[in-house]
């Protein structure tokens, strides 16, 4: 029997990835982790009810499980990373650098120091021998509502052989249908959302609480003031509410978009043009560059999405220079943001990626 560690997080997904793996005769062991550990947390972090589901859950299936915990590496290598980020006016996605860092990393080297040949998640994603490529490559969860191979262009290429998805060939509806049917008391559970440990709060009082705010003015892209910002690390680009500029004198009713973040001035800068040239980029360039099998040819075709849920856009790549490459889209992309991730996929094939630096619009991250 091949020994499969499955990471349980208390939800669905993973508790159906075990189910599946013991049905088709798997040694399956599960795992929680434990990656935020701040007592003052405590009303807000999901992860002590989350123990208690996983406990439940393992007692339901059958299968023995245990608490390793990451808090310190973590902090080190995703937290630290976050607050740095948001400091430079970037934003971040913390999601991605978790996988990197702590779960095909950390975790994996865990996995593999107690024997296990595998290690499953609950991701919508999958992992494929094809023709055409000689190692194992990452592609597209058959569910496109919530295909997470996105989130998973950063891992390390060498981890894929050893790697289980078993949601990856099942759509949400399938899933939460099996856990029914296997009696699993999450069934119906609601899907987690947003930055693990955030929680139920608000984004900016968590950020307050690590960062000081520097309140600055609002202007229009024509130059006008019309309100004060409560710091710049509270807002991305292309962000259209919680803005608190409605109603301005001189202006009609339209919303309010934001398309550049004047880092010298600590200004925010905003227009009620979705389809503003400050708010569209032709071209993008990332760095951190990660491949997940050869790298992507210049001058050939790809699609690329620049943020989790964005249909594919056609693209070509422009530049690679170590691990800097400069891509350019067919059509204009809108609100690219420094900080996210941009990923190139060859049809279901998840190539690798990384992290944006700079377009070639006039507005995004402002730094004269």
């Amino acid at each position: 029997m091949k020994k499969v560690i499955v990471g349980l997080s208390g939800g669905v997904d993973s508790s159906v990835s075990a189910v599946l793996l013991k049905k088709q005769g798997y040694d399956v062991h599960g795992i929680f982790m434990v990656n935020w550990e701040n007592e003052d947390d405590r009303d807000y972090c999901s992860h002590y009810d989350d123990l208690t589901f996983v406990k439940q859950i393992c007692g339901t299936i059958g299968i023995p499980y245990t608490t390793v915990n990451f808090a310190q590496q973590y902090w080190d290598n995703v937290f630290d990373y976050f607050l740095t980020e948001y400091q430079a006016g970037r934003t971040p996605n913390p999601d991605i650098l978790c996988n990197q860092e702590i779960k095909f990393k950390a975790f994996y080297d865990y996995a593999q120091k107690l024997g296990a040949d595998f290690l499953a998640t609950g991701h919508y994603a999958r992992t494929l021998k094809t023709q055409g490529h000689p190692s194992t490559v990452l592609a597209k969860g058959l569910d496109n509502n919530k295909d997470q191979s996105y989130f998973l262009y950063a891992i390390s290429k060498h981890v894929l052989p050893n790697i289980l998805f078993p949601c990856g060939e099942l759509i949400k509806n399938q899933v939460r249908q099996i856990a029914q049917d296997n009696h699993l008391i999450n069934h119906d559970r609601k899907d987690s959302t947003g930055i693990c440990f955030i929680g139920e709060r608000r984004f900016k009082t968590f950020l307050n609480e690590y960062l000081p705010a520097q309140p600055g003015i609002i202007r229009s892209c024509c130059g006008k003031n019309i309100g004060r910002h409560d710091g710049l690390m509270f807002y991305t680009l292309g962000q259209r509410k919680g803005l608190g500029i409605g109603g301005q004198k001189g202006f009609d009713e339209r919303p309010w978009y934001v398309v550049a973040k004047d880092l010298s001035h600590n200004e925010l800068v905003v227009t009620q043009q979705d389809n503003h040239p400050m708010n569209l980029s032709h071209t993008a360039s990332f760095n951190r560059a990660n491949w997940l099998g050869e790298p992507p040819t210049l001058g050939k075709e790809y699609h690329g999405k620049v943020r989790y849920r964005q249909a594919d856009q056609a693209c070509t790549i422009e530049r690679i220079e170590g691990d800097t490459v400069k891509v350019r889209f067919n059509k204009a992309q809108r609100a690219v943001t420094p900080g996210q991730s941009l990923v190139l996929y060859q049809d279901d094939i998840c190539l690798g990626g990384g992290i944006i630096t700079h377009t070639n619009s006039p507005g995004g991250l402002i730094t004269r």
